[in-house]
C-alpha cells in the first residue's frame, strides 16, 4: 500500500482543514487507517484511526469533537476533516494503514504516507 497525503496549510486558530489520504493498492479495504501528527521536537502522536468494515472510529482526547475521520474504500481515500482548529495542533500529519484492530501506536502501522504540514496561527 503507498500513501500520499495532502491538504495541509496555514489556517488561523478556530478555523478548518480537511486533510486527504490516497491510498494505491487493490487491498486498500482490508487496512484500518489512522492519523498521526508530529511537532518539531516532540514524539509522533496518535490523532484518529478507522475501521475497515464498519468505520468504526476512535480518537486522541486532544481533538475529539473538533476532528472527523471518514474513509471512501471505493475511492481508496481516507480523509481528516479538522475544525476549530488550536494552535498546539500545529504539526506533520501523516496517514497510515494498519492490519491490526484499533491501533493507537506508530509501531502497529505497517505503510506511511509522507506527511503534510498543518499551521495553526493565534
Amino acid at each position: 500500500v503507498q500513501l500520499q497525503a495532502c491538504g495541509g496549510g496555514l489556517v488561523q486558530a478556530g478555523g478548518s482543514l480537511r486533510l486527504s489520504c490516497a491510498a494505491s493498492g487493490r487491498t486498500f479495504s482490508s487496512y484500518v487507517m489512522g492519523w498521526f501528527r508530529q511537532a518539531p521536537g516532540k514524539e509522533r502522536e496518535f490523532v484518529a484511526t478507522i475501521s475497515w468494515s464498519r468505520g468504526d472510529t476512535y480518537y486522541a482526547d486532544s481533538v475529539k469533537g473538533r476532528f472527523t475521520i471518514s474513509r471512501d474504500n471505493a475511492k481508496n481515500t481516507v480523509d481528516l476533516q479538522m475544525n476549530t482548529l488550536k494552535p498546539e495542533d500545529t504539526a506533520v500529519y501523516y496517514c497510515a494503514a494498519s492490519l491490526r484492530w484499533k491501533p493507537t501506536s506508530p509501531y502497529e502501522y505497517d505503510y506511511w504516507g509522507q506527511g503534510t504540514q498543518v499551521t495553526v496561527s493565534s
